[in-house]
């Protein structure tokens, strides 16, 4: 069983929210629609921010080291002494490690959002057209036990 609510005033709607969030409904329990973005939905329901950062983190800091290691490791097993100029030279290798940085960033990014992303309910989808351009608060008060 769920309760909806639907409202014409993004102010009237986070009255309500905010009643609903003070009242002990879960934001797990909460399903919102909105035709735009509320940024204060997020303070309401206390929405910690995604972990995602963390992958691209990782990933851009494991293809700058793996960019520099690898430009290294391999003028050290194939010199090609040229001059006496020396052999690892930061400028041209930072060509290779940017490339790698942004390889392995969007790679790992793309890994963490699929490992992060879980499939939707398929239960109570509702099509755009049928809340217009309303603010929808849907409650779900069933067990998922």
């Amino acid at each position: 069983m769920s309760q909806t609510f639907a409202f014409e005033n993004k102010q009237d709607f986070l009255d309500k929210l905010t009643q609903l969030v003070k009242s002990g409904v879960s934001a797990k329990q909460i399903s919102l629609n909105t035709p735009y973005h509320v940024h204060e939905v997020e303070h309401i329901l206390r929405i910690k921010p995604s972990a995602m950062r963390f992958f691209a983190a990782i990933g851009a800091l494991s293809g700058t080291v793996a960019g520099y290691a690898f430009t290294i490791f391999t003028v050290f097993h194939w010199p090609i002494i040229t001059s006496g100029k020396p052999l690892i030279s930061v400028p041209p290798y930072t060509i290779i490690a940017f490339a790698l940085t942004i390889l392995f960033g969007a790679l790992i990014s793309f890994s963490g959002f699929l490992i992060l992303s879980r499939l939707p309910s398929m239960k109570g989808i509702t099509a755009t057209e049928e809340h217009e351009n309303r603010f929808v608060i849907v409650i779900d008060n069933e067990d998922k036990s």
